[in-house]
């Protein structure tokens, strides 16, 4: 098969419709027209991609991309489709994350208008998109993070005649809240006890009553702390009351989070381009850099890491998309794409930055970029702490309770993605089931990684049936995200197999996947012998579990090949 990993210089997304193709290539055409100086040099500076949205503008890029079908007004181009929107996000991580990050600010901003019946606030939203504008969306606040159900943003009925509410109080960590024209703003009345009193509303950021604070960081990202100032909140600019209102925020939470994978994709592809050229037309002792055993194992491992990325995120988007009432298993892929495919983005970089050291620090390369940023993307959306938490809800159904249900095919078709907006109440984690994830695994057994894998990961299963966590280690979270670091392994695994089927992924490269699988399995069990409340029965089974990757050096140097393939193949012209 050809170039697994996003090239610009060969980019057709064939499996797309003609406009969202021509959109997606004239965005890398706007990128690469610009040359690599001036995108490093913005960044240097901390300048505002001011002309990035003008692009957007003209195009009505994020228009078309992010304006549900129905409220399109009947133009065929405009629908949510996560399929393209993940190509998007992917590419503009590829260039910086700053695009990406205007636009992943506004996809937050806009879940709660797409989730309310307000039809006024939805015709200003696509009034705002029409225009080129960006939205945001005004959760989180500086003494409590993202823990919504203490919010200090108060809203105080109003009999003055002008609104229905005054607001008053601070939001921080806001993307966009400087340009926003539509801020979705989550807050509580101050006449309403309880979780009947949760409101999310919009505001303006040009808004006499809205004070824009500043900019939290140093960089083109635009991170706003801003403050409602008895903002004037009208009936019309209400979204959502109530545990609606609860709800309202998680579900965004759950579309949004999901962009945050493609993004470390695109970064470390990028970087990748730029390391494996660098390290390969390197003479060191006069020898090529590429030719020294360490150099190649730490590209081969950085290489299968990436693939295994893409493999399963693009995965996870067909689940996605596919979800409905009766199949919310995306509610367990979409954290695992936040938690574990961002952190293997950080693992990549850092296998690459070991090999090209110092040049990864110079100012005239994408690579240094890549390794300032890379690590905010665990940490967006919750971190990943609070994610594997949350992967944990779905371990029991998962390892014991399997159901049927209707194969889920790839999913890159143009159709609208509505139930996005209809998720329902966010309860009910630990009723989710899924299908038999050993049926994948024993389908393609007959790879000498995955068999051994397979091992590790039943061992997981009978660890869970006969010495799992006991009562007290129930209440002990660090213990408990050691085995929630054991139980994403196998989903990972799981949807890796299965998009390897799809793509028809050469054998070697499943095998070199499986051998960092292997490898992460037993560092996750070593990790939980040596937990200060672990027990003889689980401290054996640490033990017993630990496995070492099936050897095949002629498997390990046809991948090489495939790898310093990449070298010259691409590099962003100044």
């Amino acid at each position: 098969m050809g170039e697994l990993l996003l090239n610009p210089r060969n980019y057709d997304p064939t499996e797309f419709d003609p406009n969202t193709r021509r959109l997606l290539r004239a965005t890398i055409d706007w990128f690469e027209s610009r040359g690599k100086r001036k995108l490093l040099q913005e960044d240097l500076h901390a300048v505002w991609p001011r002309d990035f949205l003008d692009f957007v503008g003209r195009e009505k890029l994020f228009a078309t991309f992010l304006t549900p079908a129905a409220d399109a007004g009947g133009d065929p181009n405009k629908r949510w489709d996560a399929a393209r929107n993940a190509a998007l996000s992917e590419i503009l991580g590829f260039y910086g994350l700053a695009y990406w990050y205007l636009w992943q600010v506004t996809v937050l901003g806009l879940g709660p208008v797409w989730m309310s019946a307000n039809a006024v606030a939805r015709e200003r939203a696509v009034e705002q998109l029409e225009a080129g504008g960006v939205m945001a969306f005004g959760l989180s606040e500086r003494e409590h993070g993202a823990d919504v159900y203490a919010t200090d943003m108060l809203l105080t009925p109003s009999d003055d005649g002008a609104a229905a509410f005054r607001a008053n109080g601070t939001k921080y960590y806001i993307g966009n809240g400087n340009v926003a024209g539509m801020v979705s703003v989550f807050g509580r009345r101050t006449d309403v006890e309880g979780a009947d009193g949760y409101v999310f509303f919009v505001v303006d950021s040009r808004h006499l009553h809205y004070r824009l604070i500043d900019n939290v960081v140093h960089g083109q990202m635009y991170v706003s702390t801003f403050a409602l100032r008895d903002y004037p909140v009208r009936e019309e600019d209400v979204l959502h009351t109530g545990a609606d209102a609860f709800s309202a925020a998680l579900n965004t939470v759950n579309v949004g989070k999901f962009n945050l994978c493609t993004a470390s994709v695109g970064m470390c592809e990028h970087a990748f381009f730029e390391a494996i050229t660098h390290a390969h037309e390197r003479i060191l002792y006069g020898k090529r850099v590429t030719d020294f055993p360490h150099v190649r194992a730490s590209f081969v491992d950085a290489y299968a890491r990436l693939v295994a990325m893409k493999m399963f995120s693009a995965r996870a988007v067909d689940y996605f998309r596919s979800a409905g009432p009766e199949d919310r298993r995306y509610l367990l892929f979409n954290p695992m794409t936040k938690a574990k495919v961002t952190s293997e983005g950080e693992k990549v970089i850092a296998l690459l930055h070991d090999v090209i050291a110092a040049k990864g620090y110079e100012k005239d390369t994408y690579f240094r970029e890549a390794a300032e940023l890379i690590g905010t993307l665990p940490k967006l959306e919750g971190t990943v702490h609070v994610n594997v938490g949350l992967m944990l809800k779905f371990m029991p159904n998962y390892f014991f309770h399997p159901a049927e249900y209707p194969e889920v095919g790839t999913r890159d078709d143009a159709a609208d993605d509505a139930f996005f907006w209809a998720q329902g109440p966010a309860r009910g984690a630990a009723k989710v089931q899924f299908r038999d994830w050993t049926t994948v695994y024993t389908a393609h057994s007959d790879i000498p990684q995955v068999g051994r894998f397979f091992e590790q990961a039943s061992a997981l299963r009978e660890l869970l049936a006969t010495a799992g966590p006991d009562d007290a280690q129930r209440e002990d979270l660090d213990f408990l995200l050691t085995v929630g670091h054991l139980f994403e392994l196998v989903v990972y695994g799981q949807l890796i197999l299965e998009q390897a089927d799809v793509l028809g992924l050469d054998r070697d490269l499943v095998e070199q996947i499986f051998d960092f699988q292997i490898r992460d399995f037993s560092r996750y069990a070593v990790e939980l012998h040596g937990k200060p409340s672990s027990t003889a029965a689980q401290q054996e089974w640490a033990l017993g579990a630990v496995r070492k990757p099936v050897v095949d050096t002629a498997r390990f140097d046809r991948v090489w090949q495939q790898v310093a393939g990449y070298a010259g193949a691409y590099e962003m012209g100044t």
